[in-house]
């Protein structure tokens, strides 16, 4: 994976390499996510799930759903899960019920408006054009389904966003190299790159069938929810 002073990969090159990247961490994968966040990431992941506002018993499809962390959460808000991911070894170290199959997220085998709704945790960054990811999402749900994507974000306030950077940069990098790969947790920081502004990425959104699409701050400003209703 990239080293810190290398250009960030695209296009094909940016697929594989997230792939391989995801390959080799996935055995410590979900212990670092909670250490580094200090156990918030499960309560963002069931602040994601209840953001999507669903009738209990509906089909939700997790991208990129990895070892199945926000699958089991949405099994235990009433949904039925299925999870999808890129990466064959975080599918193999996942730990849920839920049906998962290993496919892109840019080509999901999905039949058009099977879904009810779709979730996908701290990805975005991670696939090779938003705007296809968009399409899809749009292409597999149903009208009036429901999306709500976890993703980092920038805190508001300058205190905190000075704090934020400097854990974010400096301080997951050397928590991930103490417990899982350098290289690894050291490209996922400056991944956020890949992200537009937000503006941008809602109008991404409303353009592809997502009209009434916003986010949520989650607390402290460190994640966010970004949510739609398909037309």
């Amino acid at each position: 994976m990239n080293r810190s002073s290398e250009p960030l990969p695209e296009g094909e090159r940016k697929r594989e390499a997230v792939r391989e990247m995801f390959d080799s961490i996935a055995p410590r994968y979900d212990l670092v996510n909670r250490v580094m966040t200090f156990g918030m990431d499960v309560g963002w992941r069931r602040r994601t799930a209840s953001s999507l506002g669903l009738e209990k018993g509906s089909l939700v499809l997790d991208i990129a759903c990895g070892t199945g962390d926000l699958c089991r959460t949405l099994e235990a808000e009433g949904y039925h899960a299925v999870g999808i991911d890129i990466s064959e070894g975080m599918l193999r170290a996942a730990r849920t019920d839920a049906p998962l199959v290993q496919a892109d997220g840019l080509a999901l085998p999905i039949a058009d408006g099977a879904i009810d709704g779709i979730t996908c945790g701290f990805a975005l960054r991670n696939v090779v054009s938003l705007t296809a990811l968009f399409e899809e999402m749009a292409r597999v749900l149903r009208p009036s389904g429901r999306i709500a994507l976890l993703e980092v974000a920038q805190p508001d306030n300058a205190w905190l966003r000075a704090g934020h950077s400097f854990y974010f940069n400096k301080v997951v990098p050397l928590v991930g190299a103490l417990l899982s790969d350098r290289a690894a947790y050291s490209y996922l920081p400056r991944s956020a790159a890949y992200l537009p502004p937000k503006a941008e990425m809602l109008g991404l959104l409303r353009a592809t069938g997502f009209a009434d699409a916003g986010t949520l701050s989650l607390p402290l400003g460190a994640a966010q929810v970004i949510t739609g209703t398909r037309s």
